[in-house]
């Protein structure tokens, strides 16, 4: 008998499926966009997560507190500009930066392979977020295998990325009190034991260390890679900004998630560290208040967790739509990441994430970079290719020398550097250096080839509101 489907059936159908996909391949149309502050709230679960406290413990311990402090201003500054640049230019045309990299400068092909590296890096730091969850869990009950933790915290995050940033904006509205509930317990525990360090927080320097210099290059050489996608993340959150809320919405996606996660999260890292002498977060949350410290833990990683895969899987569908025509729908990409993760766990590869992450730190910076000067001067004051981020396949070539040429000369360069081939200095600012060569290579070239490849066709449709200039 065949099925009867009625209007508002057709209509609950069609939104259930609308969430799901959560326009993962297209623009964001103004009937499904979000109150700003729905969209902050999901973008702290990313700032909220324990490795920007430990970022902040580790580099105090290690370079003193001062040199730490300095290096979380600067990736404040530098992640928020970087931010806010591009929260601007994915609210105002709907697309994320896998999207806007099409017509940004790449081609539609040439911007896939940096969504592939991009859903990388998510599967990577999903790795590393389940593995902290098990072992966390592992040491309260040792007799479950750690190999079965890893693959329930693998899987556990999938519901929680079904229905997409409807999903998690509730997901986060719920969890952030019992965040700030367990971090605030963990304060006044450490205000209650005889502190490690008993001077000034901000007088701490390790014996050898001194303030600025080597030690203060290094700081801001480890911040570089979170710099980088911290800024580049954005723009899968902003595309939702509602049009009539630009102004307050991009300032508030854009800059404080990283004011969050670098200077106030980073700033609890260097207290905590120097007053308990300990760098691991995971460590001193469950001593100062024990169980309430593993949920802490768990807490912290699941918010950013599904994040991780949100993004993952955006990443993964645009790739694989681009370059195979393949497009099972999101939701598909969400359980590839995941088992991706839980693989990667198992066999062990976290164990060799060192190179990645410095390769990563790298490739985000110079992406986020590309972007951003193809944005403000190529497309705004050069006026050079079309004036918006054309995102479709048949107005696009498959390839832009502009982007990927751009890309790959500051990757290598800064892949070499951050490697120690280049002396200590541009080893510590490896990933700042190739955004500033990628900044610059791409208005070179751009004006080289005269916007010649931005577009093989110049579409007519697109709405006022969504150009650039």
């Amino acid at each position: 008998m065949a099925e009867i489907l009625t209007p508002s059936a057709g209509k609950a159908a069609g939104t259930t499926n609308e969430q799901k996909e959560d326009y993962a391949l297209e623009k964001v149309p103004a009937h499904y966009r979000m109150k700003w502050w729905s969209i902050t709230n999901v973008t702290l679960g990313v700032a909220t997560a324990m490795l920007f406290i430990q970022m902040g413990s580790l580099m105090a311990t290690a370079y003193g507190s001062v040199n730490a402090l300095l290096a979380e201003i600067y990736a404040t500054v530098v992640a928020g500009a970087l931010g806010i640049g591009i929260a601007y230019y994915s609210a105002k045309s709907g697309l994320n930066a896998n999207l806007m990299a099409r017509g940004g400068g790449f081609g539609y092909i040439g911007a896939s392979i940096t969504s592939f590296i991009y859903a990388m890096n998510f599967i990577m730091y999903s790795a590393i977020e389940g593995s902290i969850m098990a072992s966390a869990v592992h040491e309260y009950i040792q007799v479950v295998p750690i190999w079965a933790l890893m693959i329930f915290f693998g899987l556990v995050v999938i519901p929680f990325n079904w229905f997409g940033m409807k999903q998690l904006e509730k997901l986060q509205k719920w969890t952030l009190p019992v965040f700030l509930i367990l971090l605030g317990a963990g304060f006044i525990a450490s205000v209650q034991i005889a502190p490690q360090y008993t001077g000034s927080i901000f007088s701490f320097l390790p014996q050898g260390a001194q303030i600025g210099g080597s030690m203060l290059l290094t700081c801001i050489g480890i911040m570089n890679g979170l710099v980088g996608i911290m800024a580049l993340l954005i723009s899968d959150y902003a595309r939702f900004i509602k049009r009539e809320e630009m102004k307050l919405g991009v300032f508030a996606v854009g800059f404080l998630p990283q004011l969050v996660c670098f200077f106030l999260m980073g700033l609890a890292g260097i207290w905590f560290g120097v007053r308990l002498g300990e760098p691991n977060p995971g460590v001193y949350f469950v001593h100062l208040i024990g169980i309430g410290g593993a949920l802490f833990t768990i807490l912290t990683q699941l918010r950013i967790n599904i994040t991780n895969l949100y993004s993952g899987s955006l990443s993964l569908s645009n790739f694989f739509e681009n370059v195979f025509k393949f497009k099972p729908g999101r939701t598909f990409w969400v359980v590839i990441t995941s088992l991706t993760a839980i693989i990667a766990m198992l066999a062990g590869a976290l164990d060799y994430l060192g190179p990645l992450l410095t390769f990563q730190g790298v490739f985000l910076f110079a992406w986020a970079a590309i972007l951003v000067a193809d944005a403000v001067v190529v497309k705004k004051l050069l006026k050079i290719g079309p004036n918006f981020f054309e995102f479709r396949t048949q107005y696009l070539y498959a390839w832009n020398p502009v982007g990927v040429i751009s890309l790959v000369v500051s990757c290598m360069f800064g892949t070499i550097a951050a490697f120690g081939q280049m002396g200590q200095f541009f080893q510590n600012v490896a990933a700042f250096a190739a955004a500033v060569l990628a900044f610059l290579l791409t208005i070179v070239l751009a004006l080289a080839t005269q916007g010649k490849y931005y577009a093989r066709e110049r579409a007519i449709d697109v709405p006022e509101d969504e150009k650039i200039a």
